[in-house]
């Protein structure tokens, strides 16, 4: 192969590689996340009501059964890949996810089916999960193993763009059935389906190119060469050094990446949407806004790898968000609802009470307590709470100087007492007054840390395992960290928040793993040499 440098131009061959891997893969990301940006519009339609927290919670869960399976994915996927080959891989991948897309678009609702309306729903999803395990894997590898070794950082920083990408062409499907084509009412009955339904179209499309790609050349000299792995899950994780470095990659790279991605764009998306009550328009053009100034931004730092390495950009990545969530996370709550902010330090609320629970799968026989109701009350009001063991007998509320007892609702689900306690104190019902430049700052300054622990993963992780096991070696560990980690994000902040009575309190579980990730990743790891040759 000839010398080359970093800074020269992809091929043509490389540029057709890069350009069918990664709009496959925009359209399965575009798929997966569908859910998340849609759990909001419809949980009430998949489970039961008679909780606002318990409903969002139950719809979390499902949305993190996709994310608990992916390693199962990587699993199995990824023992495919290295036996039979990346291509025919990432095209039975996709076909899953399509399928299982569209197939939540079709799904029957609670009121007409019951509790099999949830489990059909988490079918799906586990489907999705399943799908997304060994796709990642398979698209980054292909495009890795065509590209030359000086540029394989820039290369596959491509591939790190379909996920943020994806995420945005969700938010823009989703606001054009909003905005232009049904009133909320239609949307939240039955346009919330379309989006879902859309996933069929770009399934075929996304077929049609991938059919076109030869297989990897690196699989291909394997094979010629019986050089493939026979046993590919047990020279993975059950031979030294290999398992080792599995155990690395997890804890000193994608596990810090993964809380980071998830806490940075769809966390900071329901914050937005459920703590500040920024209305769902208002809050996709500022989450849209910040992808769109954020996504040039991966690959700047994935060339920037390909100069100074991977594992030091994915570190400033880690550590900056340690230190910097809490406080992003506030100013934004002071740029886009002050006035909420401005109640919440002038307003001392506390909840004296015993039986308090967090209900992640409710069902129609579940019997929340009062202060289950007490604490969904303030939760869904983004206020936080002072929680104290009950002294004896009834729950007791005290919002400033007005003291409650009890909880004792009208026909409107809420206590009419803490609603005029809360009125009386100028509560606002709504986000005014906001600063949207300096929120959509923010949520860039949140997409670009996404970008530094994101952007040189994939070739750290090519770069990391040998040929013959990359696919099953790499994915377990992207996924674990991605799936079980970073993916649950949403739903263990948003536990952590409720239970502590804490808005921010959530935040802590992002913080402490990027830490552990970068003190591991110094500490441990190291970056292979620029003309590493992944053909070994």
């Amino acid at each position: 192969m000839a010398q080359d440098t970093p800074t020269q131009s992809l091929s043509s061959a490389e540029r057709k590689v890069i350009f069918a891997s990664s709009l496959g893969t925009v359209f399965e990301w575009y798929d997966f996340y569908l859910y998340a940006t849609l759990a909001t519009s419809f949980a009430a339609a998949f489970f039961p009501k008679g909780n606002d927290t318990a409903t969002l919670l139950s719809a979390l869960a499902t949305y993190a059964a996709g994310f608990v399976v992916r390693p199962f994915g990587a699993l199995v996927f990824g023992r495919i890949g290295d036996l039979v080959g990346r291509k025919y891989t990432f095209l039975v991948t996709i076909s899953v996810m399509g399928i299982a897309t569209f197939g939540v678009g079709v799904l029957p609702t609670y009121e007409s089916v019951g509790i099999l309306a949830p489990i059909l729903l988490t079918l799906m999803r586990l489907l999705q999960g399943l799908a997304l395990g060994g796709e990642y894997g398979g698209a980054v590898i292909y495009v890795a193993e065509h590209s030359s070794p000086k540029r394989r950082g820039y290369s596959t920083s491509w591939i790190q763009t379909t996920a943020t990408i994806g995420f945005f062409l969700s938010l823009v499907v989703i606001g054009v059935c909003r905005k232009l084509i049904f009133s909320e009412a239609e949307f939240k009955q039955f346009g919330w389906r379309v989006p879902f339904w859309f996933s069929l179209v770009l399934l075929g499309f996304s077929l049609y190119i991938r059919l076109k790609l030869r297989e990897s050349p690196v699989f291909l000299k394997m094979k010629s060469e019986a050089r493939t792995s026979k046993h590919p899950l047990r020279d993975s994780f059950l031979r030294y050094p290999n398992n080792k470095y599995v155990v690395l990659a997890l804890f000193g790279a994608v596990a810090g990446q993964g809380v980071v991605w998830y806490t940075g764009q769809f966390y900071a998306l329901l914050f937005l949407q459920n703590t500040l009550h920024v209305d769902y328009w208002t809050s996709y053009l500022l989450m849209g806004g910040a992808l769109l100034l954020g996504t040039p931004f991966f690959l700047i730092i994935g060339k920037l790898s390909d100069r100074v390495g991977r594992i030091k950009i994915i570190a400033a990545g880690c550590l900056l968000a340690s230190i910097s969530y809490f406080g992003v996370f506030k100013e934004l709550t002071h740029f886009l609802n002050p006035d909420l902010e401005a109640f919440r330090d002038q307003t001392a609320i506390s909840v004296a009470a015993d039986n308090c629970n967090i209900h992640l799968f409710p069902t129609g026989k579940t019997v929340y307590s009062d202060c289950d109701q007490v604490r969904n009350f303030f939760t869904k009001r983004g206020l936080s709470f002072d929680l104290k063991p009950a002294a004896g007998g009834e729950i007791s509320v005290q919002v400033a100087d007005t003291p409650l007892q009890g909880w004792h609702p009208d026909k409107t689900g809420d206590d009419p007492r803490y609603v005029a306690a809360l009125a009386n104190r100028n509560y606002p019902a709504g986000a005014e007054h906001s600063n949207y430049l300096g929120a959509l700052l923010l949520l860039w300054y949140l997409i670009i840390l996404v970008t530094l622990v994101y952007a040189p993963i994939a070739a750290f992780l090519v770069e990391l395992f040998p040929a013959n096991i990359r696919y099953t070696s790499m994915s377990l560990p992207y996924h674990l960290a991605n799936g079980w980690i970073g993916g649950l994000v949403p739903l263990i902040a948003a536990v952590i928040a409720a239970s502590a009575g804490d808005i921010y309190y959530g935040l802590w579980y992002p913080v402490i793993v990027a830490g552990i990730t970068l003190v591991v990743g110094l500490a441990f790891l190291r970056d292979a040499k620029p003309d590493f040759d992944i053909n070994t």
